[in-house]
């Protein structure tokens, strides 16, 4: 219901931000012109140099809003990438039952299949490679007819595509032997989405759930595997249910950081929190091609870390790091301020924290508060008057309380001293 939910959220509030335009391609392999449906993100005519992961739909007539939605959504809320769509129409007189026909005695694809299979391959993917900016992560998908035709690809010695979402398939003959076999000796990384529902025809959902009982069995570290059975769910609304949580298992890894991933990987390190931090976004970089800066939230995470350990001097990394992503921005001398702060050398604290107060605000951190850390910090420090007479005696008289500190940057003229 969680997921199901989200996908009609998305659709009904946020569908509206992508930019969804129909193309008629003239198809040399199909002889004929068939409609395609590109969908780009929000940010891609504003970022003229970011790639993106590509999504290919089968059965794109019907699936391309609920994916468009629940990608739109999870991107809203930095929890998913932003993903170029591309979706085939195949809602033609019985268009999806010839381009994913096979053959009944071999269960492989022939005529007009190996036709549609060319198409994909050979000149649709060209073609998006060409006109758009996309990653070298490619992903997918299809339902029952097309879900089983979409596994085609894993055929080949070199798949076209790293992530498969196979929803309800209508699995031809010997597939269900076929298909563990070439995952299990596949030598490149892989992500696997195979779901059923109650509401499934039989014979179809028997079969389903055999193949998943041989890919659980799989012991390939390279497959990344994910199956679901959804109950008092039919073979249409299935589609609704799957969807958030292929596209969650397949982008896991580029997820905020998440209370759980805080709390078992992170929090329970002795040391390396920034070296987590960047293995965690080379991982984002080279699976799926994703240069991003690093989410605020991961740094505020990160700190929280090493705070928490009581490891300040990492924050000296982490400074370096802010300044790497958000040069501009006062994160950077914020931590070293805290560093500061915390090792007790609140001087030099409250120099980061005059010097974030030249730069730009970013997230909850603002001039404001640098300013009043800074003031703060300096009554810490002020100098102190020297006691006269002994011990216990009533020195009031020849104490001046209101002595300044010679010593302390003023406010007027923030130092912009260069890190060390």
């Amino acid at each position: 219901m969680k997921h199901l939910l989200t996908v009609l959220l998305a659709l009904f509030s946020f569908s509206c931000f992508a930019q969804i335009k129909t193309v008629s391609f003239n198809s040399e392999k199909l002889k004929e012109k068939r409609d395609i449906y590109i969908s780009l993100p929000a940010s891609y005519e504003k970022n003229k140099t970011k790639q993106y992961p590509l999504l290919v739909l089968l059965d794109g007539d019907n699936l391309l809003n609920p994916f468009t939605g629940a990608l739109t959504y999870g991107s809203y809320w930095n929890d998913l990438p932003e993903v170029i769509i591309v979706g085939i129409n195949q809602n033609k007189n019985g268009q999806r039952n010839i381009d994913c026909g096979v053959d009944p005695v071999t269960g492989i694809p022939d005529g007009k299949s190996v036709d549609f299979f060319d198409f994909i391959s050979l000149e649709l993917i060209p073609m998006i490679q060409k006109e758009y900016r996309i990653t070298n992560f490619k992903i997918i998908a299809g339902h029952d007819t097309t879900a089983s035709f979409l596994n085609f690809f894993l055929y080949k010695d070199k798949p076209l595509f790293n992530a498969y979402i196979s929803l309800s398939p209508e699995l031809p003959i010997n597939m269900e032997q076929t298909l563990p076999d070439l995952l299990a000796n596949s030598k490149i990384p892989l992500f696997y989405y195979l779901s059923t529902a109650d509401g499934d025809e039989k014979k179809m959902r028997e079969r389903i759930l055999n193949l998943d009982t041989s890919l659980k069995a799989i012991k390939n570290p390279e497959l990344n595997y994910k199956f679901e059975d959804f109950k008092e769910a039919s073979h249409y609304s299935l589609v609704l249910h799957s969807i958030p949580s292929a596209l969650y298992q397949i982008f896991s890894a580029a997820e905020p950081i998440s209370v759980l991933e805080y709390k078992t990987k992170i929090a329970t390190l002795k040391e390396g929190y920034v070296d987590y931090l960047k293995k965690k976004y080379n991982i984002i970089e080279n699976s799926f091609g994703i240069k991003n800066p690093i989410r605020i939230s991961d740094f505020k995470a990160i700190e929280a870390a090493i705070l928490e350990n009581k490891d300040y001097n990492e924050l000296d990394a982490l400074a370096i790091l802010a300044d790497k992503n958000y040069p501009k921005s006062m994160l950077g001398d914020y931590q070293l301020a805290i560093m500061f702060e915390k090792k007790g050398d609140n001087p030099r604290a409250v120099r980061y924290y005059m010097s974030g107060f030249n730069k730009e605000e970013i997230a909850d951190l603002t001039k404001d508060m640098m300013f009043a850390k800074a003031e703060e910090l300096k009554k810490t420090y002020a100098k102190k008057p020297k006691i006269k007479g002994k011990v216990g005696q009533d020195t009031s008289a020849d104490v001046k309380t209101d002595t300044p500190a010679t010593d302390v940057p003023t406010t007027e003229t923030p130092i912009t001293e260069e890190k060390k």
